[in-house]
This record gives C-alpha cells, sequence and structure tokens, in this order.
C-alpha cells in the first residue's frame, strides 16, 4: 500500500481500525515500535497512524467520557468505518484481521511487543477438528481478533480478580458462541477472566450485573466451604469488576446471561 494522497483507502483503515481494537490507548503514539512498522507497511508515517488511533478514539463514548484530552476530529470516513464495525463485529473482524494477517510473515506477528509480549497475550488453543480447512481458518482467525481485543480492553488483567499471568486469562464470552452467531466477535461480549472464574461465569456460579458487580449463585454456596472457596469464589458477591478501557460489556448480553445462564436462587 502507497500513501498517495492524505485520503486514506478502505484497506489501510481496516488496519487502523484493527490495530484500535487491540492495543491500549496509552501506547497510541508514534514512537511506538508496532505503530512504525505497521506504518511503513500501509504507506503511512509513524504520526499519521497515531493520530488515526486518536481519531477513532474520538468516536469511542468510552474513552471521551473519561475526559481524555488532545481527541482529533474523525472523518467521514472513520465514523462510517466506526458505524460498520459496531453494526457487523464478525465482518469486520475476520476483513480486518485477514488484512493485517496478508500484510505481515506469520513468523513475524503484528503485536509481537504491543499485545503478546507487553500484556502476555498468547493465542487460544482450540480443537478445530471437526471443522474443514478453510473454516478452521476463519475459526481461529475471528478467535485471535477477540481474544486481543478483550485482553487488550482489560489491560492483560482479570476484571474480577486482577490476575495477569498470561497462560491462566481467558478471554471470556457473556452469551455463549455457540447461542449468537452475529456477536461472536464483538469484544462488548467478553469479560477478561482467570481460567477458574471463566468456568465458573460458564457452568454459571457467578455473573456479573448491570451496575458491574459480581453475584454467586446459591448453588456455588453449595459447595464445601474452605478458605479456597471463599477467597476465589463466595466472597466475591457483590465485588466491582474493573472495567476495560474500551468495549464496556453490553447490558444486553449482561441480561442475557443472567436469564440463561446464572444459577439463579
Amino acid at each position: 500500500m502507497s500513501e498517495t494522497s492524505n485520503h486514506w483507502t478502505r484497506e489501510q483503515l481496516l488496519v487502523a481500525f484493527n490495530l484500535y481494537c487491540q492495543m491500549p490507548f496509552g501506547r497510541f503514539h508514534s514512537r511506538n515500535p508496532d505503530i512504525i512498522r505497521l506504518a511503513a507497511l500501509i504507506g503511512r508515517t509513524p504520526s499519521a497512524l497515531a493520530m488515526k488511533l486518536v481519531n477513532i478514539a474520538s468516536l469511542d463514548p468510552l474513552i471521551t467520557d473519561t475526559g481524555r484530552v488532545g481527541l482529533k476530529g474523525s472523518s467521514k470516513l472513520d465514523r462510517a468505518m466506526w458505524n460498520e464495525m459496531q453494526n457487523d463485529w464478525n465482518s469486520f473482524a475476520m476483513q480486518s484481521q485477514t488484512m493485517v494477517d496478508n500484510l505481515v510473515e506469520a513468523s513475524q506477528p503484528l503485536l509481537e511487543s504491543a499485545i503478546t509480549t507487553e500484556l502476555g497475550i498468547v493465542e487460544d488453543e482450540l480443537d478445530y477438528s471437526a471443522e474443514t480447512k478453510v473454516a478452521q481458518t476463519k475459526i481461529r482467525v475471528g478467535q485471535n481478533f477477540f481474544r486481543r481485543s478483550v485482553l487488550s480492553a482489560y489491560s492483560g488483567r482479570c476484571c474480577i480478580t486482577g490476575l495477569s499471568h498470561p497462560s491462566l486469562l481467558v478471554a471470556s464470552h457473556i452469551v455463549p458462541w455457540k447461542s449468537d452467531k452475529d456477536n461472536r466477535l464483538n469484544p462488548r461480549n467478553g469479560l477478561c477472566l482467570s481460567a477458574l472464574h471463566d468456568k465458573a461465569f460458564d457452568q454459571g456460579l457467578i455473573t456479573i450485573t448491570h451496575d458491574y458487580e459480581v453475584k454467586v449463585s446459591s448453588s456455588a454456596r453449595k459447595l464445601e466451604k474452605n478458605k479456597f472457596t471463599s477467597e476465589w469464589l463466595l466472597d466475591l458477591d457483590g465485588k466491582k469488576i474493573s472495567l476495560p478501557e474500551k468495549f464496556i460489556p453490553s447490558n444486553k448480553f449482561i441480561s442475557w446471561h443472567n436469564e440463561h445462564i446464572f444459577l439463579s436462587n
């Protein structure tokens, strides 16, 4: 891709938006080695790409509501892609991640320092054996986008415990993958949880409320009470989760989990 004018092509915007989803706000600067590297691949200067990320952030209510200063105005094309992303996460994730993957050599992952190393994010090891090779590739691309976006939004920490060891973190779906195909790759349908709390969440032993507090099921209280279950499960009732920098969990998905998964009293 070459930079022939100030006009950003759709392909360049797809890459910029993908990077926005997978990089913490504090790293949107021209000295970031990943921005330098990606800018070269799409024919833009690091300053131009860093500014584009800030422009995209100006469209994100969760960012602007914190009073971040210095956010520049977005373009008509930026706003159009923002709406496209919000309206069809599956299509956007596949297009943008495929665009990035095609630009970067497989042996040198794009976000190696910004996400894989800095946040310690490792890719999920999923079983694709029942799928065709084409389906396996699509699932892997989509899952990688979802995991990177969710863990980046939570700065690589479990939103309940603050645990940050990468091998113990899961990008957990609020509404399960099999239950809502339209929001499988929507980061607002995700929580960054430890493996233990991901399992408890999936089994309905815990949920979160619309006030972003942990709610523990009465079924969990039937477990053998000891120091471990008290500290890591039962005593979490009413605890506020740490909210993400981007992609705050949608109340629609939270309601669904409370109604269909949570083992209510």
